[in-house]
């Protein structure tokens, strides 16, 4: 089956598909950064040669091999003239030359090309001569509907579900598949009134320049497998002509057939009318045991290779916590190892100590705070927990209370040259703690016998769980919670800041935006047995 893939990031996602048995046609990614990632993982290709000749860039103020087109900030290189931009997107003679390879550039601009020229349109949409595209999957930029961003309504990258529609409604796919944050189902305020994306998006694809039938589901990566609490939102759209094959294949059970049914009527209303009523009910929730995942062949989507237990923090990386060493590799890690069978990849790694897992280097103040987060995850005592949260980010607002230091006077910490110490007193307890204030709110500790939080994008959000490794996360340890396998090899620079933020995406803003690929995995298989009964 074939698929292409917008919003394709560093290629969590398309591992998931490859290895479920889907075929690239195309990808799309708008950031080279994460596209030289995908293009040395799944297209064998190193986009810092000049023998290059799966992936072109749509805009680019530079010419073809110019290294800084790895670096250059896309929101110039798309709003610039024609005049101003090189473009590698070849002749018409030669369309077929994109065949299973990456556009790099804005998803607007692609929809642009596409729009101008009727025949790029449909060898796009007949698979440059495979046949329909059976499915378009992505995962649109997140971060304004992300609980931990701005939630801005008229933020640009909210308008990217809406560029997904329209490259959809061109292309004609059999079905769409669209990944998000669960942040997305929480509404925005504006003008006085409640605004909800993920059903504005759902009625996009259900008016008639789409024509889908959305499915939309909240899901978990920890329940299909990933060693990671990670929420997601998921839409699934389906051709009518594919919903109606599917309804009466027999396959489906009552509960099934509800839901496509609920979902044929959406389509009719929102193509009656132009519009369609808020119904916070049209998505389905696995995290609360809907029963829609107990019917074929949604039930995929709580099958982990892991039985009832979630994969844990330990399962991902114990055994890559000491520099330069590597331990005996958990079920968890052979499991997500497999994956690498799909990668078409220049990586050499067979073994040993991973890529991307260079230990970074900490000061001794911030390890000593660092022992602090693991001594809070020993402590049952949620009122001392918080007490010392909140001194940590301000230790002016009041004293230590003698609950709070009976409670953490027997643990061992570390003072100002990384030696074990403990406290006699509340005073030097309190002049330690103002020694290690921070303003980061979400940095925390790790737990070594659950999933990792969801909130992992960059190094200090958590610090490891081993009183001996106190020391933030490596870009290989992120990628274990995530489930990608060790042959995947994460490229460019490894992280910024600054302004450099707002456009480059360095190796660990890579596995924080990426699918998880066992989720992916999992998601693939669901849609290949739900296209296959419309066959």
């Amino acid at each position: 089956m074939k698929y292409i893939e917008l919003f394709a990031g560093c290629g969590g996602l398309s591992i998931g598909m490859k290895s479920s048995g889907f075929k690239l046609v195309l990808a799309n990614e708008v950031s080279a950064m994460a596209a030289e990632t995908f293009a040395y993982n799944l297209l064998n290709e190193n986009l810092n040669s000049k023998d290059i000749s799966h992936c072109f860039w749509l805009k680019s103020r530079f010419k073809k091999h110019d290294p800084r087109r790895l670096r250059e900030d896309y929101r110039i290189s798309s709003q610039l003239p024609k005049s101003e931009v090189f473009s590698d997107i070849p002749k018409p003679t030669n369309f077929n030359d994109l065949k299973g390879g990456m556009l790099i550039g804005d998803i607007r601009d692609l929809n642009g090309f596409v729009a101008r020229s009727n025949k790029l349109r449909k060898e796009i949409s007949n698979s440059f001569g495979d046949g329909q595209v059976d499915l378009v999957s992505g995962g649109p930029p997140c971060q304004s509907f992300s609980m931990a961003g701005l939630r801005n309504r008229d933020s640009d990258k909210n308008q990217l579900p809406w560029a997904f529609a329209d490259f959809c409604s061109k292309i004609k796919p059999k079905m769409v598949l669209l990944e998000n944050v669960t942040g997305i189902l929480r509404a925005f305020k504006s003008e006085g009134k409640l605004y909800y994306a993920w059903f504005e998006v759902a009625k996009a694809f259900s008016l008639k320049k789409c024509g889908y039938v959305p499915v939309c589901l909240h899901i978990n990566a920890k329940f299909v497998g990933a060693a990671q609490n990670r929420p997601r939102f998921i839409m699934l759209c389906f051709e009518v002509s594919l919903v109606k094959k599917i309804m009466s294949s027999g396959r489906l059970g009552e509960i099934g057939r509800k839901v496509f049914s609920r979902s044929l009527d959406f389509l009719a209303e929102v193509q009656g009318k132009g519009n369609c009523e808020y119904d916070s009910n049209f998505y389905y929730d696995l995290n609360k045991g809907h029963p829609i995942f107990d019917e074929f062949p949604f039930n995929i989507l709580k099958e982990s290779p892991f039985g009832n237990e979630a994969a844990t923090v330990h399962d991902a990386i114990d055994d890559i916590k000491v520099a330069g060493l590597v331990g005996r590799k958990s079920h968890y890690v052979k499991v997500v190892n497999k994956l690498s069978k799909t990668l078409d990849t220049l990586s050499s790694h067979k073994g040993g100590v991973p890529p991307n897992h260079e230990l970074r280097s900490n000061s001794l103040r911030v390890k000593a705070r660092f022992r602090l987060y693991q001594i809070i995850n020993e402590m049952d005592d949620k009122s001392v927990i918080k007490e010392l949260k909140l001194f940590i980010k301000d230790p002016l607002v009041a004293d230590i209370s003698d609950l709070v230091f009976d409670s953490i006077k027997k643990y061992s910490f570390i003072d100002s040259g990384g030696e074990p110490c403990f406290f006699s007193s509340k005073e030097e307890l309190e002049s330690f703690l103002v020694l290690i204030k921070t303003k980061k709110q979400t940095q925390r500790a790790l737990k070594s016998y659950l999933p990792a939080p969801a909130a992992l994008s960059i190094p200090d959000d958590a610090c490891h769980y081993d009183d001996k490794q106190l020391r933030t996360l490596t870009v290989r340890e992120m990628a274990r919670f995530q489930s990608f396998p060790d042959k995947f090899e994460f490229r460019s620079k490894v992280t910024t800041g600054g302004k450099m933020r707002q456009f480059e995406v360095p190796q660990y803003t890579q596995v924080g935006n990426a699918v998880p690929p066992i989720l992916a995995e999992a998601l693939g298989r669901v849609c290949r047995e739900l296209l296959a009964l419309g066959k």
